[in-house]
């Protein structure tokens, strides 16, 4: 579900080095439950925004931003000085993909649709039965 929304969606840090600005609606959300998202968390899921292509952009703090690529996966953007997780990279376009949710100032008008990666779910938190679609791996395409 997405709604209405006042553009650009602005968001940052937790130490207000980095800020960036969403210049599009945002296209879905979701949780994924991957031990990457567990660990890079510290919690049982990540809750993401899936955003337009080339629709982010940053416009305080680019120096700060450090990225973790990992061998096979999208990249982890962060804050190099206080740590907060901002969004993830497509390593095939080499920008960012979806915005973690606590990285906006305010509500990004969706609502995660899906849970991913249910197979690697938290034995010490139990995915809640709240009817969203679970997928064991990566959502399908066509899905």
């Amino acid at each position: 579900m997405i709604q209405p929304v006042s553009l650009p969606l602005g968001g940052g840090c937790l130490c207000g080095g980095v800020r960036f600005e969403v210049t599009e609606a945002p296209l879905s959300a979701s949780y994924c439950h991957c031990t990457r998202c567990q660990r890079r968390t510290g919690t049982a899921a990540s809750a993401n925004v899936r955003i337009a292509p080339g629709s982010l952009r940053v416009v305080a703090g680019e120096e700060l931003v450090g990225i973790y690529e990992p061998p096979d996966g999208y990249g982890k953007a962060f804050c190099s000085a206080c740590g907060s997780a901002l969004w993830s990279v497509d390593p095939e376009a080499g920008r960012a993909a979806g915005v973690r949710f606590s990285a906006f100032d305010d509500d990004p008008g969706v609502r995660p649709s899906f849970r991913t990666f249910t197979a690697y779910a938290a034995a010490w938190e139990p995915i809640p039965d709240d009817g969203l679609p679970r997928y064991p791996d990566r959502k399908p395409p066509d899905a």
